[in-house]
């Protein structure tokens, strides 16, 4: 019997710009709360009294977590839809949220931080293939530009809040649980876009499931999004303890700088260049990457925050080209009902990137030549795989050049027959 004919009036659900919008924005939120927690660390670290591989080991729970999840949960939702999946990965979050506001010690940190990457994991995936379903076009832009922008605000808000309003360990903690609540409302009533299909249990064993199709576009652009998302593990473990040593100050407003102006700097070339072709961004991202990596070295050399933060703003760009490029050159190709897995791959790649350099960078901290040696080392590596990335857009570009030549004069002889 339907809602009419039984006297219950039916579900009303929002409209698919509405819809759009919403999972565009539980992206910023989720990345603003992964990077909420980056100014603070040196306030948990004076407090509690723990080395520098603790920070980053806390750092990087987050990321392995991440990937944990994406191995397992990454396709879920398309096999039992999206709004299940989004719906419960937000209230996680928001008990996530609770977990860091009453945080008393190294281990109620990694707690939240391990459970913050399991929602977060389950929610990428879902979130990203949503905004692909209700517009291509508009969900892969937003997939670029939405976690470099959760990434920012996240980043610069924490630090704010953290020096200029009370309960600094709390407030920005308790501001997002009443984000994700509101986002969790919203999606009761967001439209499913996504129909059932039959192997969710199935899905559950970790797995990497890259259709045939889509392996060399994957690794073509590896190189890149490893690149990426290395630096961006420097910058939310290690550049807020090395930008306080360049400024002198033990301010925690400014371990939230360095990671505001890498992830704005993203968010901006994301939105300059989103009508450029995918080779334009991996060509421009690599070379970006390049020189904002270097930049940033001759500046810890120099002693500079304006070049340290010159750099940071280059190799950013480098960050939201190569980051869209990567994403340009995978998720067209893919099927409706493989969007969410093949995402999963790549935030795979991606939090990988980001979770083991940082963890070892932790570790060469304190055991091998100190902070700033590990930054060259750090830095170096970086430069390496970008123009690896750089290296492999060309060698892609120019087969791609070759093959209608080819193609036009294996047709000619047969042209010539036909009139023959």
């Amino acid at each position: 019997m339907s809602p009419a004919r039984n006297g219950t009036a039916p579900v009303r659900r929002l409209s698919a710009t509405s819809a759009f919008y919403l999972q565009a924005s539980i992206i910023v939120s989720f990345l603003a709360a992964s990077s909420a927690p980056t100014p603070l660390y040196a306030s948990y670290q004076a407090a509690w009294g723990f080395s520098p591989i603790t920070t980053t080991v806390v750092f990087g729970v987050y990321a392995f977590a991440v990937l944990g999840t994406l191995l397992t949960l990454g396709s879920l939702s398309d096999h039992v839809g999206r709004r299940p999946v989004l719906f419960l990965a937000i209230l996680l979050q928001a008990t996530v949220m609770l977990i860091f506001a009453n945080a008393s010690g190294v281990a109620a940190l990694i707690l939240a931080r391990v459970t913050q990457g399991v929602s977060t994991g389950a929610a990428v995936g879902a979130v990203g293939a949503g905004l692909l379903d209700l517009d291509r076009a508009k969900g892969t832009l937003a997939n670029a530009v939405g976690p470099v922008t959760g990434t920012a605000v996240g980043g610069i808000t924490s630090g704010l809040m953290v020096q200029y309003l009370p309960a600094p360990t709390q407030l920005i903690y308790f501001v997002l649980l009443g984000v994700f609540l509101v986002q969790a409302l919203g999606v009761a009533f967001m439209p499913e876009t996504s129909a059932l299909k039959p192997g969710a249990l199935a899905s559950l064993r970790p797995h990497l499931r890259v259709p045939s199709a889509l392996r060399q576009p994957v690794l073509i652009v590896a190189p890149a999004l490893v690149a990426a998302w290395a630096l961006a593990g420097f910058y939310g473990s290690l550049a807020p303890t090395l930008i306080r040593r360049l400024v002198g100050t033990t301010s925690t407003l400014f371990g939230g700088v360095a990671l505001f102006v890498l992830a704005s700097s993203a968010g901006i070339a994301v939105l300059v260049l989103r009508e450029r072709t995918q080779r334009t961004l991996m060509t421009f991202g690599s070379s970006a990457l390049l020189l904002g990596v270097a930049i940033t070295l001759l500046a810890i050399d120099a002693a500079s925050l304006a070049l340290f933060l010159l750099g940071t703003s280059v190799a950013g760009m480098g960050f939201g080209a190569a980051f869209q490029g990567a994403l340009r050159g995978v998720i067209p190709l893919a099927a409706p009902d493989e969007r969410a897995g093949v995402l999963s791959v790549l935030y795979i790649i991606s939090y990988l990137a980001m979770g083991l350099p940082a963890l070892l960078g932790g570790i060469l901290v304190v055991y091998a030549g100190g902070l700033v040696s590990t930054t060259r080392e750090y830095g170096a590596s970086i430069m390496l795989l970008a123009a690896m990335a750089l290296a492999g857009t060309f060698s892609t570009a120019r087969k791609i050049a070759t093959a209608p030549l080819l193609g036009r004069a294996t047709r000619a002889p047969r042209a010539q027959r036909g009139h023959a």
